[in-house]
């Protein structure tokens, strides 16, 4: 959708390789510097790192500021030039039904490995020793969430409050009304798709130059964690953190690289060409902090703009393969460490309540465990004071979360497109090797490489 202005020097010939960066100049070897130069500062200096904490909250807040618009501009750009209403459609249904089945299948394997590991088996802790108390506001919260409310709460309260609250869910809603409205009108709504088009490449530039500022969010993100956390906090759950990162590890390789494999792609080189966003994600904690960047990557890659807007904000609330597997992992691990004891059918119960609470979770810092109290509240076997008990390292567990949730929706995102038939596999395979494509070979619908 996005119009690409034809080379003036024809065509036919190939464009001049640009000169390679050095290495210092790219992304994400930057901000892996910043997470390294944070953990050091954490450990050696704590109340310093502790000290950066605003440097990593502003950062992720000058991203979230752009993240409604460039939802908003994507989605109905990419709807109205659609037109075709039913292939939208058609869309939603292959992506929710794709987010159905591996989030499950996420929650499924997370049970399966607590069962064979039991990571929370001889701590033999008396539930009636914790501190209910830290748990609390978790709780809390996790109470006031509701089926009715998070439904209700996709409906904004005015149709610019969708956009100005920062809820990617109210921003997705009014985005594909608005879409669908002006694919409605018809050839008399194209000024305004071509002026929103010309917007969107405003805001893409706007994410380009906060992204230069990625490294110091990283740091002061980083620092922060572990001058507050301590690396030593990881030594006394070692075991469950050990095999949550080695469950995540196992379903991303495994599953979601079986599934990349059938759609013709490797999920190792996807993850390399997202390498600068998984570190920025790893950094500051939160997915969404990469959310405009994969966007933009995910449209460069071959994937058109419709299904990009449609897929990357829905998966950033109903595909969260990390959070799954945290979710009933966790649960386990609570259950094992106070021996309280569940059976099949209590397990069977605890995965389909599951199910349901793990929808809506939005990517950002916390909400996990958020989502793990509102599962535990429900499921009356396994105490909700139990909680205290990874509350310390969730943090740390956190990273590993967000990691995975962003390549499981990259992943469906090609995915759904390739389900579609409109995946350009010659975009998409010059991505993954690094290789830029000359303009009259780039889709229709992609954003301009830098």
């Amino acid at each position: 959708m996005v119009r690409i202005p034809a080379e003036s020097h024809g065509s036919a010939a190939a464009p001049v390789p640009a000169k390679a960066l050095p290495w210092y100049r790219h992304l994400y070897a930057q901000v892996l510097v910043a997470i390294i130069a944070g953990v050091l500062i954490g450990h050696y200096a704590p109340a310093t790192g502790e000290a950066l904490k605003p440097i990593g909250d502003g950062f992720i807040k000058l991203v979230k500021m752009i993240i409604a618009p460039v939802i908003f501009l994507t989605i109905v750009t990419g709807i109205a030039g659609m037109r075709d209403l039913k292939a939208v459609g058609r869309v939603a249904a292959k992506a929710f039904g794709y987010f159905l089945f591996f989030s499950t299948l996420a929650l499924v394997v997370g049970m399966i490995v607590a069962n064979v590991v039991r990571p929370g088996a001889g701590l033999n802790i008396d539930p009636a020793s914790l501190d209910a108390g830290k748990v609390a506001d978790y709780a809390a919260k996790a109470h006031e969430s509701t089926l009715t409310g998070f439904l209700l709460g996709i409906i904004p309260d005015t149709f610019l409050s969708a956009i100005t609250g920062g809820n990617i869910l109210q921003t997705l809603f009014v985005a594909i009304l608005f879409g669908i409205g002006l694919a409605l009108v018809g050839d008399r709504g194209e000024r305004i798709t071509h002026a929103l088009e010309d917007i969107s490449l405003a805001m893409f530039k706007v994410v380009a130059i906060l992204m230069k500022a990625a490294p110091v969010g990283a740091f002061g993100a980083m620092a922060f964690t572990v001058g507050k956390y301590g690396v030593g906090t990881l030594a006394n759950l070692a075991m469950l953190v050990g095999t949550f990162y080695f469950t995540s590890a196992l379903f991303v390789l495994v599953v979601l690289g079986t599934v990349s494999w059938l759609a013709g792609f490797s999920i190792l080189r996807l993850i390399a060409y997202l390498k600068a966003e998984l570190l920025l994600v790893l950094g500051t904690s939160s997915s969404e902090s990469a959310l405009p960047s994969l966007i933009e990557k995910m449209e460069r890659a071959g994937c058109p703009k419709t299904i990009v807007g449609l897929v990357v904000p829905t998966g950033y609330s109903f595909n969260l393969d990390g959070t799954n597997i945290y979710m009933t992992l966790a649960a386990l691990f609570i259950a094992q460490a106070t021996n309280v004891h569940l059976s099949i059918e209590q397990q069977l119960l605890l995965l389909g309540v599951a199910m349901l609470s793990s929808k809506g979770a939005a990517g950002v810092t916390g909400a996990g465990f958020i989502t793990l109290a509102a599962t535990l509240s429900i499921v009356p076997s396994v105490p909700v004071a139990g909680m205290a008990l990874i509350l310390g390292v969730d943090r740390f567990m956190s990273e590993c979360r967000s990691l995975t949730n962003f390549i499981g929706n990259a992943v469906a995102t090609v995915v759904v497109s390739r389900w579609e038939g409109r995946l350009d596999h010659e975009a998409l395979d010059a991505a993954l090797h690094g290789r830029a494509l000359r303009i009259d070979q780039r889709p229709a619908d992609a954003v301009p490489a830098e």
